[in-house]
């Protein structure tokens, strides 16, 4: 099977990119590799799927519509797994126009290649920050998601829509997948293992937010990547017009799931395992909870296991653990 991989150079997308090479599938990769964190940790995972037999790369922005038209032209693409993104609640408080760039003129850009491409399933991140002001734990699909508090989670949940407008006008099997809280070796820089991580070895406080009474649904990068290849084989069929429409789900081809490790950890808890793992001690600045941030997240997972058989196994401990294995010897620290 061939596949387009979009942010292929980020975190999640080159965990995916590998995994689906690993099986035998030809994966055709694409990332503009922007500045918005250090270009040399994008670089240095393509350079571990460069030269792997079925990889091939192009340097693009899914923002630019007549490059991304280029792409489609070029390839038949069986499965269009979409990650390219603008990552990052705070940095939308302060930088709007990239997420309206990349999230949502991006997105509608490879909504149309994947119309005229003939694509026969379009997989793309959606973010448990969707849920916003909801309450209610553990959060589920079919929960009203219509209060986001940032413009990060505003775009995320407007890439679910307009998938499902392209689902029921033309027929394209669309996915959504609601990430909670990535993390582990080849993370991102701006997220919290790497942030406590790097604070601990240089003997730096970490700012705990809402005076570290938070939780988060932490999920592993291993775990999340054999979600999306699990949920790639299982393109959502039409249904029936009489059947129940959801928040969820929809007589169109369109399902949204949840990927989170449904094991909600206590920040304070997770903080401790660095220090564990590390050797040291975490100097910490109590601080109030941020604009854009929630309290707590919570993965309701039933649908994934019913429908893909499959919910992510790896513990917190395991999981830091091993990120710290990766830090230690990534930035010889």
């Amino acid at each position: 099977m061939t596949l387009l991989v979009t942010g292929a150079a980020g975190f999640i997308g080159a965990a995916v990119a590998a995994r689906l090479l690993a099986r035998g599938d030809a994966v055709i990769g694409v990332d503009n590799l922007n500045d918005y964190y250090d270009v040399s940790l994008k670089e240095a995972r393509l350079a571990r799927l460069a030269g792997r037999p079925g990889f091939a790369f192009e340097r693009l922005d899914v923002a630019d519509r007549d490059a991304t038209a280029r792409v489609f032209g070029r390839h038949r693409f069986e499965v269009v797994v979409h990650l390219a993104a603008q990552a990052g609640v705070r940095y939308s408080i302060e930088h709007p126009e990239r997420y309206v760039d990349s999230n949502l003129v991006g997105f509608a850009n490879v909504l149309e290649g994947c119309r005229g491409g003939a694509v026969g399933h379009l997989v793309f991140a959606s973010s448990s920050s969707v849920y916003g002001l909801n309450a209610k734990l553990p959060f589920g699909e079919r929960d009203n998601v219509d209060h986001p508090v940032s413009l990060y989670a505003a775009t995320k949940k407007a890439n679910e829509l307009m998938a499902h407008a392209y689902a029921h006008v033309f027929g394209l099997p669309c996915t959504a997948l609601r990430f909670f809280t990535v993390y582990g070796p080849w993370g991102r820089p701006d997220m919290s293992a790497f942030l406590f991580a790097r604070a601990i070895v240089d003997g730096r406080p970490i700012r705990v937010f809402n005076h570290g009474r938070m939780q988060r649904d932490f999920t592993y990068i291993d775990d999340v990547a054999e979600g999306v290849v699990r949920v790639i084989d299982r393109p959502p069929p039409a249904r029936d017009l009489g059947a129940a429409v959801t928040p969820a789900t929809s007589t169109a081809p369109w399902r949204i799931y949840n990927i989170g490790n449904n094991q909600p950890v206590e920040l304070m808890h997770y903080i401790e395992l660095f220090e564990r793992h590390l050797g040291r001690k975490a100097q910490l600045e109590l601080a109030p909870l941020q604009p854009g941030d929630v309290v707590a997240t919570a993965a309701a997972i039933g649908d994934l296991e019913r429908d893909v058989g499959f919910r992510p196994v790896t513990p917190i401990e395991e999981g830091v653990r091993c990120f710290v294995e990766w830090f230690r010897a990534y930035y010889r620290v």
